[in-house]
């Protein structure tokens, strides 16, 4: 399948996998207008990208409309739900709370040869949100980050043989982890 292009499908897709379904008022002869504003308030896609997105997402079999009486709902397919699966994985970032806890959370993998590529989106995807390597398979980080690794190891359609979470209090010699992740010495 050809990956989506545009700002405009992008936001489509993630703002449908969030919301579930979005309800238009099918009658409006401002039905685009009214579909923008909902999606892009304040974002600088013009309507007929919109348009022209929707078209897209429609041809690929990604977004469907749905009538009830004059109400028009739009929402994603199975297919579509998959395809903005992927964008979230692309945003997905981990928040830091102001104090650090003291816990290190590690996550060691063993992702087999025959799922190479996973394995090195997988790790790929764990520098990209600022853990760093300990050792070939071990990365580490010192917030809260169960909920996201877990999301990519579903996203990845990993098991908890293949990836797996720890939380520690200590670990040994973690002053140039500390000095890294700035957490003071």
């Amino acid at each position: 399948m050809p990956r989506i292009k545009g700002t405009a499908s992008q936001e489509i897709l993630h703002t449908l996998l969030v919301g579930g379904a979005l309800l238009i008022a099918g009658q409006s002869p401002y039905f685009w207008l009214n579909l923008y504003k909902r999606l892009f308030q304040g974002k600088p896609i013009r309507e007929p990208q919109v348009r022209d997105a929707f078209r897209y997402l429609q041809k690929r079999r990604l977004v469907f409309f749905e009538k009830h009486g004059k109400q028009v709902y739009l929402r994603l397919t199975p297919e579509g739900e998959k395809e903005a699966e992927k964008f979230q994985i692309n945003k997905l970032a981990i928040s830091v709370p102001s104090k650090w806890d003291g816990r290190w959370r590690l996550i060691i993998f063993d992702i087999p040869e025959k799922k190479r590529i996973k394995r090195e989106s997988f790790r790929g995807k764990l520098k990209e949100m600022g853990f760093r390597r300990l050792q070939k398979s071990i990365w580490v980080y010192p917030y809260p980050c169960e909920k996201e690794v877990k999301l990519l190891r579903e996203f990845f359609n990993l098991t908890h043989q293949n990836i797996r979470i720890l939380e520690i209090e200590k670990l040994e010699e973690d002053t140039f982890l500390r000095r890294i992740f700035k957490l003071g010495i």
